[in-house]
């Protein structure tokens, strides 16, 4: 992102500026349907968007995924700004060097420790001093990635929810060393986008994955031991427990793999009542990952 302020011009001013608290220039890096819906978040709320993809082909896919999802808050008559004025506001690009001058950078690259850490170590060097740098994951310790950070206090977790422009929460993940106000200011963008914050202390899947993904491989095992059909087990849940949708076409929208992998990190961090169910596994290696591919424990038409 390249700046259009004078020298003088300080973060704080720029921040007096931003629409409704929304933090003026905000990086996220990558642009799945995770990263093109928190980029879409942002967007609406009034700042200046910029997404690093790790190619052209990823970020241009990128970029068609953002405009179309603007496009379709457009019509719905969830914002008052034009496609065209919302999209002038947004960019794609290859390198992490474009953050330079970015308020807040959410990383948003797979849950994979390593990756995580090799993205968010690229980034943190690029930025300034006063930045603010998330990661946007779902299990994985704040304090883990925070230990591989130079600058921890200026780290901590925004959890997003899937599909991001629907979804009202962010959980926001306070890592042992991050700085109370940063967690205020995080806060306040959170209400800026139109969502609501809560604040958890890092611990393994927080508050909502832990209890989330309990929930889920309690439902897969009961698929497993012929309790109950997926449909029946998901219909139990929305009309007995009013939840909005079940645990099952839950993890079809999550992804049967992203699932399993979050498992594994609980069971490893939290023991054996996480451990992923015979069926789970199977059907990842078979490639039923869910709405993505088509088929997991409902069919989908594939995405």
């Amino acid at each position: 992102m390249q700046s259009h302020d004078s020298d003088l011009d300080t973060r704080a001013e720029r921040a007096t500026r931003s629409p409704a608290g929304a933090p003026e220039r905000v990086g996220v890096l990558g642009g799945g349907r995770m990263g093109a819906g928190i980029a879409h978040a942002f967007l609406l709320a009034g700042s200046r968007v910029l997404v690093v993809e790790r190619d052209a082909d990823a970020a241009a896919a990128a970029r068609t995924r953002v405009l179309d999802s603007v496009a379709a808050s457009v019509t719905r008559g969830t914002t008052d700004e034009t496609a065209d004025a919302l999209g002038a506001r947004f960019a794609v690009a290859t390198d992490v060097a474009e953050f330079a001058d970015a308020d807040l950078v959410v990383e948003a690259v797979p849950e994979d420790l390593d990756l995580k850490v090799d993205a968010l170590t690229r980034v943190e060097a690029v930025l300034g001093a006063d930045a603010a740098l998330a990661s946007n994951t779902s299990s994985i310790s704040i304090d883990e990635l925070a230990g591989r950070l130079d600058r921890p206090e200026r780290f901590l977790g925004l959890h997003f929810f899937n599909p991001v422009p629907a979804s009202a929460l962010v959980e926001i993940v306070r890592g042992t060393a991050t700085d109370g106000a940063l967690v205020e200011e995080a806060r306040a963008w959170v209400e800026a986008i139109g969502k609501a914050p809560i604040v958890v202390h890092d611990a393994p899947g927080f508050a909502s994955s832990r209890l989330g993904v309990a929930l889920g491989l309690e439902a897969i095992r009961m698929l497993e031991e012929g309790v109950a059909s997926a449909e029946d087990i998901d219909t139990a849940m929305v009309l007995g427990y009013k939840h909005p949708v079940g645990p099952l076409r839950l993890t079809d929208l999550v992804g049967l793999d992203v699932r399993l992998g979050i498992a594994e990190y609980l069971a490893g961090e939290l023991g054996e009542r996480f451990e992923p169910p015979a069926l789970l596994r199977r059907m990842v290696a078979e490639g039923k990952l869910g709405r993505k591919t088509g088929e997991g424990f409902h069919l989908w038409d594939a995405q």
